[in-house]
Formats: structure tokens, sequence, C-alpha cells
């Protein structure tokens, strides 16, 4: 999911919408993240609130108009912010703490406001429940039952089940950067026109050569490759590629500018099937066409869209190279076989499946740059990621992303130069947090396990 800047057009859908915002929530969470992403959340909510009126996802471009705006809060705590909300149009509910414990009323007067909400007059068509609270699971399941899109807006690590209900989920990294004003800037970009599209007279076998196997590390067309480097062991080489003269120009596919921004909207790499569905609904003829004559998907992808990264390895990815890369492939940095609590743990809590010696490497290097730099989130990632790559450990940026924001919620201050076994402590802290979470039963040896593996062995050091 992303925002855009662009005006809706005549296939642009328009949605009625309704936002519930659990604003203690939220602003929580996003404080231990990004201190100035939650200031901005807190104080211009009419800014992010426009950015999502506009945006794109796997069926197009689509706008929303917010019917229902609602704000939930706790006057004891953050009656600062109250006017900031209400100057942008939403309702604030008050929620002062009921009970001892000093929980307020948030969650049970969002829920019946949106119970409320689905049984009105008005259709809303999408319900947006900006909270990483997974107790609005059953709610969410309530909106997909009664057929409505459903988009929640986490700040703080949500429970897989949880965000399996949404439609589309807005991550705390991508929160931060909608409401500092750096999201979408990728999307918002004019899209390049890609170098006149060739192939040969007929069907040849050049095209498939180029675009199998291949994963870009740059957002540039493709260099030339032999057959022996694109080609499996045990299977037939292609066809050499034909001579230059032998190339004529093809149309521009209308199915490029679609799958560019379904890619480089997305918060993580996408598997090939996925594109493949957006180019086809695009293009219906693409498929019948033997994918214009190249002859399979990846090869159409690296041929007309070269900006884009491509993996075949099954179950085949596609990812945007400015963010990702192929280590951020779920389980392409698994360098040993795991174990079936480490399999159990990545599928149900999406903790990177990094082998013990780059969860070391990443947790060094990550202690090694807060000691030299000050701390900033997305510079500091981009130079762990660096000296982790450096370094033989393949770590994508998403990953080292989700480390620091694990050892941020464990309540680690990074501008304090922690080592690196302190921070393999918090995150062993955060990983085990998760999988309570996610009602795993955890025996004091799985515990033990699970901090040995994502501590990286620095906890026995």
């Amino acid at each position: 999911m992303t925002t855009t800047t662009a005006g809706p057009t005549e296939s642009t859908r328009n949605l009625r919408a309704a936002m519930f915002v659990d604003f203690d929530n939220v602003y929580i969470g996003l404080r231990r993240l990004d201190p100035a992403a939650a200031e901005a959340f807190a104080t211009d909510p009419g800014h992010w609130l426009a950015e999502l009126e506009t945006g794109t996802d796997a069926d197009g471009d689509f706008t929303r108009r917010f019917l229902v705006r609602s704000c939930y809060l706790n006057p004891s705590v953050f009656s600062q912010f109250r006017p900031n909300f209400t100057r942008a149009g939403f309702q604030v509910v008050d929620c002062p703490s009921l009970t001892q414990q000093g929980k307020s009323s948030a969650d049970i007067n969002l829920v019946l406001d949106a119970v409320d909400a689905l049984a009105a007059d008005t259709r809303y068509e999408e319900f947006v429940i900006v909270s990483a609270d997974a107790d609005f699971t059953p709610l969410l399941q309530r909106c997909r039952a009664d057929d409505r899109r459903v988009t929640i807006i986490t700040a703080s690590p949500a429970a897989s089940a949880y965000r399996a209900v949404a439609d589309t989920v807005i991550t705390a990294d991508d929160l931060a950067e909608l409401v500092t004003g750096t999201a979408g800037v990728l999307d918002d970009a004019p899209v390049a026109q890609p170098a006149p599209a060739r192939t040969s007279r007929g069907r040849s076998g050049g095209s498939r050569g180029r675009g199998q196997g291949q994963g870009h590390a740059k957002a540039e067309p493709p260099a030339a490759t032999s057959a022996a480097e694109t080609t499996p062991a045990g299977t037939e080489a292609p066809a050499p590629a034909p001579a230059a003269d032998d190339f004529e120009l093809l149309p521009f596919s209308p199915a490029r500018a679609v799958v560019l921004k379904r890619v480089r909207a997305a918060d993580r790499p996408l598997t090939l099937g996925a594109v493949a569905q957006v180019a086809q609904k695009a293009d219906p003829a693409l498929a019948g066409s033997d994918w214009a004559g190249t002859g399979g998907f990846a090869a159409w992808l690296a041929h007309e869209v070269p900006e884009v990264g491509v993996s075949s390895r099954p179950p085949g990815h596609v990812w945007d190279p400015a963010r990702f890369g192929e280590a951020d492939i779920p389980g392409a940095t698994t360098d040993t076989d795991p174990s079936a609590l480490q399999r159990q743990v990545t599928a149900v809590t999406d903790v990177p499946g990094l082998s013990p010696q780059n969860y070391r490497a990443l947790l060094t290097a990550l202690a090694d740059d807060v000691a030299a730099h000050p701390f900033d989130r997305a510079a500091t990632s981009r130079r762990v990621r660096d000296a982790c790559q450096e370094a033989g450990a393949p770590v994508g940026r998403s990953t080292v992303n989700f480390v620091i924001s694990g050892v941020l919620y464990a309540d680690v201050t990074l501008g304090d130069g922690p080592s690196a076994a302190e921070l393999a402590a918090a995150y062993a802290d955060h990983v085990v947090g998760l999988c309570r979470g996610a009602r795993m039963d955890l025996s004091p040896g799985d515990v033990a396990a699970l901090r040995a593996w994502v501590g990286g062995g620095l906890l026995d050091d």
C-alpha cells in the first residue's frame, strides 16, 4: 500500500471509509520507534490524513472519503493533543482510565462505534483501524464477514493473526515515513520510460535467457549474461540471443506502469505469481501471447520492467531494488537448516530467519555503528546493512529495521551506545514476547534455544 499525490482518474475507485484511531496505542508505540514521528502524528493529523486519501494497491488507484473520523484518547495523559485532532475534523472521544491498573476504555468505545458503523444506513466500504492491539482481531473478522475492506495501521509489533485478517497493513516504519512526509517518494517520482523494447521477429529465446533467475541489485537494465550463468544445472540452455539486425521494436506494454506501481508500493518483496496477476489484469492478452513472445513472466519482467529485481528461486519474488535486495526475500538469509522451533517462530511472528552467525554479525554491526555515529533510524539501518554485507552476511534492509525496532520496543536507548551483548539480550526478550503474544507454548528449553538463536551466541560469551 502506498500514498500518491496524483489526482483521481476515471478508473480510480472511490472508497467510503471509516477511521478509528486508538491514540494511546499508536502514540506510545511510535514514540519508542521514532520520537519525531510520534510528535508529527500527534500534532499534525491533517497531514497524514490527507496522505491517506489517495493511494494504490493491487487493484489499481483509489481515493478515500473518510466519512467517519474518530479518535480515542486518555485526556488525563494526552489532552494537549486533543485540539489537533479536533481541528483535523476528528470526533475525539475522551477515554479516561477506569481501573486501578490505568487501562482506559478506548478499546470498548472504539469497537462499539465500529459495530454501529457496520450497521449504519451508509455503507462504509473500508474500515481503517489505527492500532496494533490484537484485541481488535474479532472486530476485523466481523468487518470482513460483512464484505468490508479492512486496513490496519500499526506503530508497534502486531500479532500475525491480527495482520492476516486485514486487506492492507501499514507498518510502523511505513507510518513513521508517512507522518514525517517521506512516504511515497518513489511512487510520486515520474516513471522513467524504458529503452525501446526489442525482440526478434518471431519467437526468440534471447529474452528468456536474460530474464530467468536474475536478481538485479541496481535499478538498471540487466547486463547480458551467458547461458551458463542463467540456466540451472541439468536443464537445456536457452537459444543464443539473436543478432542486432534481427530485432524490431515492440509497442510499449500497458502492464508496465501497473507492475512498477505495485512493486514500488509493496512493503516487502512480492511473489512472482501475485505480480503476474497484476500484469494480466492490466493487459489480459499477455498470457495468451506467451508473455509477448518472451516465453514466461520472469523473462517478460526482465524485458519490459528492468528496473525491478527478480528471483526465480521458488516461489519466485519481485522487489524494488531501491529498498530491497535478495537478502530480503523470505527465507533467503538462512544459511543453516532451521530447527522446527525456528520454522514455527518465523511462520507465526515474522521474525527474520537469519542464522545465528548472521544475527551475530547484525547485532555486532549495530553496536559498532551506534558507538561511532548518532542514532538515526534510517541512516543507521543503511550503514548496518552495508556493514553486514561487506562482512559477507546477506542481511537485507528490512531485516535490519526489524531488529532495530525490536531493540527499541524493548526499551533500549540506542543513543547510549549499548554493547552487542546488551542488544542481543533486548532483541531476544522482544522475540520471546512476540512468541508468547502469538500464543506459542514455550518451555524453558525453548526459551533458551530462542535466545541462543536470535542472540547470535552473544549471550553465551
